[in-house]
């Protein structure tokens, strides 16, 4: 076999089917019909004289040698889709596609006005965006870029900082009005708190160790927005992050208590694997992200008192 002779469309087709799952999926991606996708794959499982994928009734999964065959052909894809934007830098063009996942509570409070403001300022570029509060497979999934949030695991994947996320512990006026404000951590276990589904509450005062409280949750929720919501009724006590407790303090709707107290703290990161972190529509999209909301967002005022530097070091 000449390697000269394997198209690189039949090479992409195969990634796309790996990436997806499947011919349909695939062939959707790339604007080709199912059967085009197919032949291509065959035409390449042909020339390198290897069966690339198992087809089942779900779909496709790639054989042993295909998965080892995917992990170099993905990155020379990735390779050679950056080495074209070098071209497009030469020009100072920032166009083509970006898919782009971020978590639901912070896409629609903060990141979708963003991203207006950014295809505003390139409207060659091709947004495909997905909120989502799982943890999309990047790689598999076809992501350019996603927007996450916590401490990030080691992995290939390439991250930049874009801001520290921080959380506080909220209530109603009426709700304290009612049963009296938290002065310590310890105190909560004799409030009705409002729980993002399982997380554990824990706290550190004055740099020693973090100590979990026991808490009697009235409600559970994997969602952000109806947690605040629900503390503005006057329900019960809530921790959240600034970007979404933020507009009811500001608005005067919930209060913030315990802020001497460090309930931890985390960052928001720009995640991208490594071949995409090139392409210059990627590295423009992650240095406006950047600069819209770094080093200190704007939805976290002035109550967090020393914890702020702390938090900022993460």
């Amino acid at each position: 076999m000449e390697r000269s002779s394997v198209d690189l469309v039949d090479v992409l087709s195969f990634v796309r089917v790996v990436e997806t799952g499947s011919f349909a999926r695939a062939a959707e991606r790339m604007g080709l019909s199912k059967p085009v996708v197919s032949r291509r794959v065959a035409r390449l499982e042909g020339q390198l004289g290897a069966r690339l994928l198992t087809r089942t009734a779900r779909g496709a999964r790639p054989t042993n040698i295909g998965e080892a065959y995917f992990s170099r052909a993905s990155g020379i894809l990735a390779d050679l889709d950056a080495a074209q934007e070098v071209v497009a830098d030469a020009v100072t063009q920032i166009a083509g596609p970006i898919r782009l996942t971020a978590p639901v509570s912070f896409g629609t409070l903060h990141l979708a006005a963003a991203l207006a403001d950014f295809i505003r300022e390139h409207p060659k570029v091709e947004l495909d965006a997905t909120f989502d509060d799982g943890i999309a497979d990047l790689i598999g999934g076809g992501y350019d870029l996603a927007v996450r949030i916590g401490t990030l695991p080691d992995s290939s994947l390439v991250a930049r900082r874009i801001a520290p996320v921080r959380k506080v512990v909220v209530g109603s006026p009426d709700y304290f009005a009612r049963h009296g404000r938290p002065e310590k951590p310890a105190d909560l276990s004799d409030h009705a708190i409002l729980l993002y589904t399982h997380e554990n509450w824990r706290f550190r005062s004055n740099g020693g160790e973090p100590e979990t409280i026991r808490i009697n949750p009235v409600l559970r929720t994997n969602n952000g927005e109806m947690l605040r919501q629900a503390a503005e009724e006057g329900l019960g006590i809530c921790l959240l992050p600034s970007f979404i407790a933020s507009s009811g303090i500001q608005s005067g709707r919930l209060e913030a208590v315990l802020t001497d107290y460090d309930p931890g703290h985390g960052a928001l990161h720009a995640v991208m694997p490594p071949g995409r972190a090139t392409t210059a529509r990627v590295r423009a999209l992650v240095d406006f992200l950047v600069e819209r909301f770094g080093p200190e967002p704007s939805w976290d005022p002035c109550w967090f008192g020393n914890r702020s530097e702390a938090a900022a070091a993460t």
